[in-house]
């Protein structure tokens, strides 16, 4: 998936970033203890500050913060391309303790649901190559759409409405929770997300098929 990928790039590049720093500062710190513990007489500084050392010192803190504040940012918008075509919406409604996925977009409005008890998931069905807008919202308590395979996590409260857009490059199937305790049922509170090719998704969105194209 393109949005895993990106995430992989910025986790990875700021990882490497905070492993550096860390280093260097167990470096001078350690440093510091073994020439402590060896003896070696210190005078103390008679200067009240040091104001070049401080000012490359907080200049290299000033460079790294940009540089990941930029390079997050431009990634996001890789991650959140416009696209030529509208996105297919999905409205996304968590309850205790299941999930509804309804398409407006369809000929006859189409919902999908269940009881996510055994193996009663229900599955959102998406287009591969497409983006897919999923308005979240909640009928009762705070849950939360989490695929972990696919990194996509987002809240859904009751009397309003997150957005989610996702764009999955291949078919495939995945599982999905709830990652917000939401209650005694909460741990079997999965679905599964299903990603088909455009004709395939069109097929199914327009026909009587109902959730064949999920099993």
């Amino acid at each position: 998936m393109r949005q895993r990928h990106i995430f992989g790039q910025v986790f990875t590049l700021e990882s490497i970033i905070a492993g550096v720093v860390f280093l260097v500062v167990l470096a001078v710190f350690g440093y510091a203890l073994l020439r402590r513990r060896a003896g070696r007489p210190v005078d103390p500084s008679q200067r009240s500050e040091r104001p070049r050392l401080e000012s490359y010192y907080v200049g290299v803190l000033g460079a790294f913060a940009v540089f990941l504040v930029a390079w997050t940012a431009w990634q996001n918008h890789r991650e959140h391309q416009s696209a030529d075509r509208p996105p297919v919406r999905v409205d996304v409604t968590g309850f205790q303790w299941c999930w509804t996925f309804a398409y407006p977009q369809a000929t006859e409005r189409r919902s999908v649901s269940g009881t996510c008890r055994g193996d009663d998931l229900p599955t959102l069905v998406v287009p591969t190559g497409r983006p897919v807008q999923l308005k979240l919202t909640s009928k009762d308590v705070i849950h939360s759409l989490w695929v972990p395979d696919l990194r996509y996590k987002m809240d859904a409260f009751p009397h309003h409405t997150n957005t989610l857009t996702l764009t999955l490059d291949r078919e495939g199937r995945w599982m999905g929770k709830c990652a917000e305790f939401c209650g005694h049922l909460h741990y079997s509170m999965h679905f599964w997300i299903k990603a088909v090719s455009p004709e395939e998704y069109d097929n199914w969105l327009h026909s009587g098929a109902g959730q064949a194209v999920a099993s």
